[in-house]
């Protein structure tokens, strides 16, 4: 059994700013305006504030965080390297599309990862880590009902990121969090249809239930479930980020 579980947001839920920050600096102090200007441009990209496709000024951006163009390049450099942005040759940056290959490729590499997550969860985790996880799922039960999609989001978050934590597997928790924030966009704009946070939170009911008769190959197929069928929804939505004939 793992001998300490305790994951760095059972302490109570932490604003979905803050967890971004988390994300994003890996434990350095947040010390420059680049910084600043990485995490809120990038929580603008995540909840769709800016669109797929959105020019992003330099000029206006340098206007609005009260800086020269250079910390503005440094930051939009930072966003391409995570995927949330283009910047074409001898054009304005943009905001990124994707194809639809890569949404598949993302989801598979997320479903293979989260299902290792579940089976070591069931084999490893004592009760004391399942009740972390009962704790976020209380969360995610209380956002569905108001129908808060962005609070959802932040808390679904959290909760995968518990799970990571509590199956004691570092190198698994530093993979999943390489796949950077292009996923996080992914994901928000999944729960964000009509009707998916219902089922989102039925199916982590189920997962839950799994996890606590300690059935590994439910849990695992549950976990895969819930991935494919976010997948799924973004294929059929019809979503404008997606390169046309991707």
């Amino acid at each position: 059994m793992i001998a300490e579980e305790h994951s760095r947001f059972d302490e109570g839920p932490p604003s979905g700013t803050n967890m971004l920050a988390s994300l994003l600096r890996e434990g350095r102090p947040n010390t420059s305006l680049v910084d600043h200007m990485v995490e809120d441009l990038a929580m603008q990209i995540i909840l769709a504030r800016l669109p797929p496709g959105a020019d992003l000024n330099s000029v206006d951006l340098a206007r609005r965080y009260g800086s020269s163009r250079t910390p503005v390049r440094e930051a939009l450099l930072t966003l391409q390297r995570e995927g949330l942005v283009e910047i074409p040759a001898r054009r304005r940056p943009r905001v990124a599309l994707v194809t639809l290959d890569q949404v598949r490729d993302i989801y598979q590499v997320r479903a293979s990862l989260h299902g290792l997550v579940s089976e070591l969860i069931v084999h490893e985790a004592t009760d004391e880590g399942l009740a972390v996880l009962t704790e976020w799922q209380g969360r995610l039960r209380a956002d569905a009902e108001r129908g808060d999609v962005d609070g959802y989001f932040w808390h679904n978050v959290g909760f995968r990121q518990a799970e990571a934590e509590i199956t004691g597997n570092r190198q698994l928790t530093r993979m999943l969090g390489s796949l950077g924030l292009r996923t996080l966009q992914l994901r928000h704009l999944s729960l964000s249809f009509p009707g998916r946070l219902r089922r989102s939170v039925d199916d982590h009911d189920r997962l839950m239930l799994a996890y606590a008769d300690r059935d590994a190959a439910l849990a695992v197929a549950i976990t895969k479930s819930i991935i494919h069928a976010g997948f799924r929804t973004i294929e059929a939505s019809g979503w404008p980020g997606l390169e046309a004939g991707a």
